[in-house]
């Protein structure tokens, strides 16, 4: 074989070393190139394995059955925050923000809680109790440039509404925020939204109308009445199609639908009328009656 290499011109001879160097030097490259990546993987699996092992903490952890009970955020300890249904590295995240120097002044503070859902902090809200303590110093001597006059410790401390006892009630369809907020399990979100919807609707008529509010708490609706209701009317044949829709009970197919029953019918006499009409289902017609004049 040798010998043949020499029948070879000088200019093939170099060709083929060449070619010969090339492979060599591919298949080194391929070899080193897939040990580091046995090095790589062991490395990966080492850190994989680590990593494992450093969050087992977190794995062994089995949540507790969730309690509600008031609590500071300031001062809470970390049992009380895991049976409030805080997740360990959530309350590790608090811990540093006390250490650091941070304060929570108002209920608010806790929504910035690293992971806190919005449904999470709805259900804390009304049991949360910022302690006079953490309060901004300038709250005592809040007023003095205006009323020229020492503001007393009482007036002074952040005062939180005091709960109606569970034989107590409110009545629906005229309370006001203020009135809302002394019912265990609401707070100022959910007593904002029951007075908004309840001026979309034009009035409640039913405590259970509470239940179209997004995740409102069931449990608060024992401690509310309704008495002598007396809804806005909307009257259905005056109307225009944007008028219409703003209701609640009604969206755009259910407005197009009454405008064009006036338009090829005439006046509606009563809901009824528009029983064959798909989006006026019997349970439609039922809740809207009250709200409709003709």
């Amino acid at each position: 074989m040798n010998n043949h290499f020499y029948y070879y011109n000088k200019s093939d001879r170099k060709s083929l070393i060449t070619l010969l160097v090339l492979i060599v030097s591919a298949f080194t490259i391929i070899y080193l190139a897939g040990g580091d990546e046995a090095d790589t993987n062991k490395t990966q699996t080492g850190v994989h394995k680590s990593s494992n092992h450093k969050s087992y903490n977190y794995a062994s952890y089995t949540p507790k059955k969730v309690e509600r009970f008031v609590f500071d955020p300031n001062t809470a300890d970390s049992t009380q925050l895991l049976r409030l249904g805080l997740q360990p590295w959530q309350v590790k995240n608090i811990y540093k923000y006390r250490a650091a120097g941070g304060i929570y002044r108002e209920p608010l503070d806790f929504a910035k809680v690293y992971g806190l859902t919005v449904k999470q902090y709805r259900e804390l809200e009304p049991y949360i109790r910022i302690s006079s303590d953490y309060l901004p110093a300038s709250t005592l001597v809040k007023g003095r440039e205006n009323f020229s006059q020492n503001v007393t410790k009482d007036s002074a401390t952040y005062q939180r509404p005091i709960k109606i006892k569970e034989t107590e009630h409110i009545v629906l369809n005229t309370a006001d925020t203020t009135s809302l907020v002394t019912i265990p399990g609401i707070g100022p979100y959910y007593a904002r939204k029951i007075v908004q919807y309840g001026n979309r609707l034009g009035g409640y008529v039913s405590v259970d109308q509470l239940d179209e509010i997004e995740d409102f708490p069931t449990e608060a609706k024992k401690y509310l009445v309704i008495n002598n209701p007396a809804p806005k009317k909307l009257n259905v044949n005056q109307l225009s199609l944007n008028e219409l829709k703003r209701h609640p009970y009604i969206n755009f197919y259910r407005a197009k639908a009454i405008t064009d029953y006036r338009r090829l019918h005439g006046a509606i006499k009563s809901l009824n009328d528009l029983r064959l009409n798909k989006d006026f289902t019997p349970d439609i017609i039922k809740r809207l009656t009250p709200y409709v004049a003709y």
